[in-house]
């Protein structure tokens, strides 16, 4: 869910000058990773507690000459700090983030100083550009005193993911700005209502995924042995629409197993790794209700089913004792 101070009164543009605000947050596959390739669908969930905020604020062009910095856009980041002129290929995605939300509104005349502050870990699986770039939109549109409709937005943030991944799907687009899991099918965007609370955490193994090496590999072994990498890919679909029905009809332990045969089937594409499997044990000795791998795979994360508050702070601790980087707990449903 992004959040900004965009409820507030417009003003209009080109009025006295505000700082702009907005958050978003990460975001994790549920069950379908891999399998979406071929067209099968996934269940997108949410990671609230992993956030992104984005803050914008004029910089006027005597300020900028006073103050010794270059007439222009200026970025505070953990990856760049510096003039946006000057930014490296890293975070590109973020400068059109810039770029194509004051293009949208149609202003060239005004400076801003963006500064990012971001809990999502880049290369995890977990929505990193995408995220950034929906924070970023909405804090420059804010700091315009204007607003942006959800396709408007998720239309800039889709700009901002071809300059850092080429084609991507909208999955993440939609997962970063969503309070509730969503269902993706053949580019297709669904809400999924929920029966029940269920709290999950999330595990960053502290090594890259490596989606794009992962993909291949599973593309190599289909078209050695197309029928049987359709069946798992048929079977990991059908997990996901298993996965749903008991995100709507409530189920903890249901949806904990249906987690647990997603690994197993993502393991025999060669997809896991000996940091996520170690997690995936882990979790599952603290008595995870399921765990799997999340994401491209080969790195990145995993994520684990806890039965309540309490259980996924005891969940998060063992992950962290197992060699965790981090760890995120986000909850959905009701009473969350």
């Amino acid at each position: 869910m992004t959040s900004s101070d965009l409820d507030s009164p417009n003003t209009p543009t080109g009025t006295s000058p505000r700082t702009g605000t907005a958050s978003s947050h990460g975001k994790t596959i549920l069950i379908g990773e891999h399998a979406v390739v071929y067209g099968a669908p996934a269940l997108v969930l949410p990671v609230l507690d992993a956030q992104v905020t984005a803050t914008v604020t004029p910089i006027s062009t005597d300020a900028a000459v006073d103050g010794g910095l270059p007439v222009g856009h200026h970025l505070e980041s953990a990856v760049h700090t510096g003039p946006l002129d000057l930014a490296p290929a890293a975070v590109m995605p973020t400068v059109t983030a810039v770029t194509a939300t004051l293009r949208h509104f149609g202003v060239t005349d005004r400076h801003f100083h963006v500064r990012v502050d971001s809990q999502v870990p880049t290369a995890r699986g977990m929505g990193s550009s995408a995220a950034v770039a929906a924070a970023v939109t909405a804090a420059v549109a804010d700091a315009l005193g204007e607003t942006l409709d959800v396709e408007t937005h998720h239309a800039l943030i889709q700009e901002c993911e071809r300059v850092a991944h080429g084609r991507p799907s909208g999955l993440d687009a939609r997962g970063v700005v969503a309070s509730a899991p969503v269902w993706f099918e053949a580019g297709r965007i669904e809400p999924v209502e929920l029966g029940d609370r269920f709290t999950f955490v999330v595990a960053d193994t502290g090594v890259p995924g490596h989606t794009r090496e992962a993909v291949a590999a599973v593309r190599e072994r289909r078209d050695q042995d197309p029928d049987a990498v359709d069946a798992v890919i048929a079977q990991i679909g059908g997990l996901a629409r298993q996965a749903r029905g008991t995100l709507v009809d409530g189920g903890a332990q249901a949806l904990g197993a249906t987690m647990d045969a997603a690994h197993e089937l993502l393991t025999a594409l060669d997809v896991s790794s000996a940091d996520l499997d170690r997690l995936v044990g882990a979790a599952r000795a603290a008595d995870a209700l399921g765990a799997k791998l999340t994401g491209g795979g080969r790195g990145g994360c995993v994520l684990a089913l806890a039965a309540d508050d309490d259980h996924a702070d005891r969940i998060a601790a063992a992950l962290r004792g197992a060699g965790a980087a981090a760890t995120w707990t986000t909850t959905i449903g009701a009473r969350a």
